[in-house]
C-alpha cells in the first residue's frame, strides 16, 4: 500500500489513537517471516482503492517493535495476534480481525 506510516514507538500509537478523532485510522501489524502475513499485505495492497481516502494506514512490523505490539495490545483492549488489522475511530476500536480473514471488503464497513 502506499502511503503506510511506520509505527515505532508507544508515541507513534498514542498519536494514531488521537488522530483516529479526525479521521479513521488502521494499524496492519505484519510479521513478514509468516507467509500468511504476507497474504494479508497483499489483499490490502489490491483492495487499496476501497480504503484509501477513507483512512490512515499504519504500519507495525512486529518482529522488529514486539514491545509496541504488546502496547497496541493493552492500550486498546486487544488480543495480540499476527497478522492483524485493527481499525480505530475517535479513539475506540471499531474493528479488528486476523489472519485470512483480513480482506479489504469487510474493513471498509467499518470506514
Amino acid at each position: 500500500m502506499k502511503n503506510w506510516k511506520t509505527i515505532t514507538s508507544e508515541d507513534d500509537v498514542r498519536n494514531i489513537i488521537n488522530a483516529s478523532t479526525l479521521k479513521t485510522q488502521i494499524i496492519f501489524k505484519d510479521s513478514h517471516s509468516c507467509g500468511i502475513s504476507a497474504y494479508a499485505k497483499e489483499r490490502l495492497a489490491e483492495g487499496s482503492n476501497l480504503l484509501a481516502e477513507k483512512a490512515e494506514f499504519n504500519y507495525l512490523d512486529l518482529l522488529r517493535f514486539r514491545d509496541v505490539s504488546n502496547f497496541i495490545s493493552s492500550e486498546l483492549d486487544v488480543t495480540h495476534q499476527s497478522p492483524q488489522i485493527i481499525v480505530i475511530k475517535d479513539k475506540k476500536v471499531v474493528y479488528r480481525d486476523s489472519h485470512h480473514s483480513i480482506q479489504p471488503g469487510k474493513i471498509v464497513k467499518y470506514l
